[in-house]
């Protein structure tokens, strides 16, 4: 059976990078904490730490058993934090889980709502591949799953999918490729360097079926799952990207870019996924009906 105190040595230990600094923190002597680790290492037949030099680093096993211990313990805070609380002064946790491929900026303007209430309410937030994300919604570790997509059909979990809106498309650059690429939008688009959104996004293939339909073919210089870094490599000059029009101003000021064209014919979505299919948890109601009041309401009038 495993020892939470054996455990809980190991990872001070890893997190302040040596036994000395643990054993100070946690006010036992070095040679307790090395022998509480030593047990912990018997029980299992494996090292978890080894001497590299005048250095203690974690072997393969340790490295693998960091992330675990790091969230049970982070876990056992909160649980601190929860119960130490005065009676209806605790705030209503809200755990999100966020699909790797939503662009950041919509996931804050989608969020912000729950933060608005009456109620305090304590948001945690991860990021993941869908599939991660929707197993850990299934056992109740989220609450909720924003995504680019609905509920997958083939997965077997139980879950239900509301779409929170959908909008066009926009296209940015630096002022000079703007200059360049942006008169005579979209056939201008023929040749110029772009960066698209990974293979799992939804919009990659209406993108490039449009390009097909408008007889376009850009020069892909990049492609990337993470919508930041996407726009990071724009604003550096790197090509044309592209983001939801429903925050083309917003881009445009964060990232000193310009618009260069608009499509309504390329169009992203967004979903909101819980357990619930009727849901009555007042932060996801505040999401789903900001959502649609404010964030998309232009786009879908």
């Amino acid at each position: 059976m495993l020892n939470y105190r054996q455990l809980h040595y190991f990872w001070v230990v890893a997190k302040t990078g040596s036994v000395a600094r643990a054993a100070e923190q946690l006010n036992l002597t070095p040679q307790t904490i090395s022998g509480q680790i030593t047990l912990l290492e018997d029980t299992f037949g494996l090292a978890l730490f080894q001497r590299v030099g005048r250095q203690l680093e974690l072997t393969e096993a340790g490295r693998q058993a960091l992330p675990y211990a790091e969230q049970m313990f982070q876990l056992g805070n909160e649980l601190q934090t929860l119960l130490r609380a005065q009676p209806g002064q605790q705030p209503l946790a809200l755990r999100v889980g966020v699909a790797d491929v939503v662009p950041k900026s919509i996931v804050y303007r989608l969020i912000a709502p729950s933060m608005q209430l009456d109620e305090p309410v304590r948001i945690t937030c991860r990021e993941d591949k869908l599939e991660r994300l929707l197993a850990d919604l299934a056992v109740q570790r989220l609450d909720l799953v924003i995504s680019d997509s609905p509920m997958p059909a083939h997965l077997d979990i139980k879950g239900y999918s509301q779409k929170l809106g959908e909008c066009g498309i926009s296209f940015f650059a630096t002022q000079p490729l703007a200059e360049r690429y942006g008169p005579g939008f979209p056939a201008s688009l023929n040749g110029a360097p772009l960066l698209i959104p990974g293979q799992e996004t939804m919009v990659r293939s209406r993108l490039l079926r449009w390009f097909g339909d408008q007889l376009i073919q850009p020069k892909i210089v990049g492609e990337f799952d993470d919508s930041a870094l996407m726009q990071a490599f724009g604003q550096s000059g790197s090509g044309l990207f592209i983001g939801p029009s429903v925050i083309a101003e917003e881009l445009q000021a964060q990232h000193n870019v310009r618009l260069i064209g608009q499509t309504e014919a390329v169009r992203e979505s967004f979903y909101a996924i819980s357990v619930e299919r009727k849901v009555s948890h007042p932060g996801i109601v505040a999401i789903t009906e900001g959502a649609r009041r404010e964030l998309f309401t232009a786009t879908q009038a």
